[in-house]
């Protein structure tokens, strides 16, 4: 039988265009006026971007000279005298990310320097917001080791990092404190707390895989992180290890020294002869973010034997929000860096924090327009950090009141805090959509609650 081949069709035109338009390419730090004469030799230097990294506006000021100008430099003080839950802190690697022509609508500056303005005028915090909003602390098994889930556990080695996010989860712990925030302490000593958590795990056959956070592990020095590291694969029970930093994006020339990468060489070594998985996660929120020399440090990392780099990003409003930020973003990790998109978990109800919140519909709807672009493998799970429960697909929701904004979801084990509550696995856990996304029989409704949590608190 005779067949006739079809005529090729154009491709369709498709909502979201590949490939990418944007650059793969390291911005020229010379264009802004505080680095002008700066070297290479001295950007690439993790002391130089720590010693120059922007600790206040004046700093900030400095750096970016009439880019910033007059009415955001308000409306950046405005913020961090009366909203701000993080003080700032912004190497001039990140600095150098934003677009300086544009500052008030770059999503780097809207989510590490939010303005008093960003804030929702309504809503900056949501009535149900706390800082320690899913009650880590609370599950602390010894002081700052977070058992929440029956076989994983958070270790938070330090409480600095190399930059501070506006939105951060820890925002009660991490940092100094600002005039809205005190800021909590580690009571016990490093070398204790750390002896504290390997004892623990020592004792806890239950516990396979621990993520070492804090902060950041790019502040816990090597000759600190490579000996800590390396007791935890000496308990027979830990099979898998997530080192957590930010840093890999904000300061990659950390990872770029030698002594750094000749210890987490050998931490690789030791996780290969003991059977033992170790990758690095990050946090990279938009795709202006992913440069060479994060690419570099990267490949760095994969070749000294870690199995991964995975990013772990954070949802926010005008940073990642829509298909085409998301994917950009992801595309630029897959293709440039050889990071793997993960997840991205929904902003967590921490007070003023309201503006960078989506509803749990918008996530759903987010999550539906970014399948089928990436590989599989490659494509981001949008989670919900539900307190007292921890990560849920954004589809596992067990019920939904659209009207209220509040979701209901269930678990299927017990967190630390937990383990003698006989309705633990059938009660159900609810989850709040930022109030201004509701409609107005919504808002009424919580205009009526009496229940407040005062964002100072």
């Amino acid at each position: 039988m005779k067949t006739t081949a079809k005529s090729v069709k154009a491709p369709a035109k498709q909502p979201f265009q590949y490939p990418l338009q944007r650059q793969y390419a390291e911005p020229d730090w010379h264009r802004l006026p505080g680095y002008k004469n700066v070297t290479q030799q001295e950007w690439e230097s993790a002391l130089w971007q720590r010693q120059h990294a922007a600790k206040n506006l004046s700093e900030l000021k400095a750096a970016l000279g009439s880019f910033l100008d007059d009415a955001l430099l308000a409306d950046l003080e405005a913020d961090q005298r009366d909203w701000a839950t993080m003080s700032i802190l912004i190497p001039p690697q990140m600095i150098n990310c934003m677009d300086e022509k544009n500052l008030r609508e770059d999503p780097v500056r809207r989510y590490m320097l939010p303005a008093a303005s960003d804030r929702h005028p309504d809503w900056p915090s949501h009535p149900m917001a706390s800082r320690d909003s899913l009650h880590e602390s609370e599950m602390w098994a010894v002081e700052g080791l977070t058992h929440r889930y029956p076989t994983k556990v958070l270790a938070e080695l330090v409480a600095t990092c190399p930059q501070y996010c506006g939105h951060c989860t820890r925002m009660d712990l991490v940092g100094l404190s600002t005039p809205q925030v005190k800021k909590g302490r580690f009571q016990t000593p490093p070398k204790e707390r750390f002896e504290k958590i390997l004892d623990y795990l020592r004792k806890t056959p239950a516990v396979r895989d621990v993520v070492v956070s804090g902060g950041d592990i790019a502040n816990v020095p090597i000759q600190q992180l490579e000996p800590f590291v390396s007791a935890l694969m000496d308990i027979p029970n830990i099979r898998d290890i997530r080192l957590a930093t930010k840093g890999l994006q904000g300061l990659p020339q950390h990872f770029l020294q030698d002594e750094v990468l000749r210890g987490l060489e050998r931490l690789a070594k030791k996780a290969r002869e003991r059977n033992i998985d170790i990758a690095m996660h990050t946090h990279i929120n938009c795709a202006s973010q992913v440069t060479p020399l994060v690419g570099k440090a990267v490949r760095k990392i994969l070749e000294v034997g870690f199995r991964d780099v995975r990013n772990q990003g954070v949802l926010l409003r005008g940073v990642n929000s829509t298909a085409q930020q998301m994917l950009e973003l992801c595309f630029m990790m897959v293709d440039h860096a050889r990071i793997m998109p993960y997840y991205f978990y929904m902003c967590d109800i921490i007070p003023n924090s309201e503006h960078w919140r989506l509803s749990v519909a918008e996530a759903q709807a987010l999550q539906h327009d970014i399948m089928g672009y990436l590989p599989g493998f490659a494509t981001p799970r949008v989670c919900c950090d539900v307190p007292f429960v921890g990560k849920r697909w954004i589809h596992q929701l067990a019920d939904y009141d659209r009207i209220k904004g509040i979701s209901y979801w269930t678990k299927n084990y017990r967190t630390s805090i937990e383990h003698d509550d006989p309705e633990a696995l059938s009660r159900r856990y609810e989850y709040y959509d930022p109030v201004y996304t509701l409609p107005p029989e919504g808002i009424e409704y919580w205009h009526k609650q009496k229940i407040q949590t005062p964002a100072h608190s």
